[in-house]
């Protein structure tokens, strides 16, 4: 499960109601969208790269999705997103290399983390600002 900004009306995939035949039509609860997801994890760190977008060319099913980024410093990725989670499988947009055996990562922001020290320092810079605002906050 990609970790994003957390949805209430969204039921994690554990729920173990799967099983249960009363709950086995509720929305959410048998199939990912992955596209739904996709779009989830480009709109939690859009604000920390230079672009990002789902793939409208590759093919998004229940199971996979594909996801284009462009880092701060202009490296263009072409990402997968399944139930295993997100990796690199192209060097561009909307491009896949079966040849690439790159490792999959559990988040966004661990893959993200891994390509770009721009995405890093924003992100990081992002979440002090957060912090602060919490701080005073608290404070008043």
């Amino acid at each position: 499960r990609m970790e994003t900004d957390c949805n209430p009306m969204e039921l994690p995939n554990n729920t173990g109601f799967e099983e249960d035949s009363d709950y086995r039509d509720f929305e959410g609860t048998d199939v990912k969208d992955m596209r739904l997801e996709a779009e989830a994890v480009v709109n939690d760190v859009l604000f920390a790269v230079s672009n990002m977008f789902v793939s409208k060319t590759l093919p998004c099913a229940e199971d996979v999705a594909y996801i284009n980024v462009e880092t701060r410093e202009r490296n263009r990725y072409c990402l997968e997103l399944t139930e295993a989670g997100l990796r690199v499988v192209a060097y561009d947009f909307d491009q896949t290399d079966d040849r690439l055996q790159t490792p999959y990562h559990e988040t966004v922001y661990s893959l993200l983390d891994s390509l770009s020290p721009a995405y890093r320092e924003v992100f990081g810079n992002a979440l002090l600002q957060r912090l602060e605002a919490l701080k005073k906050e608290t404070q008043s």
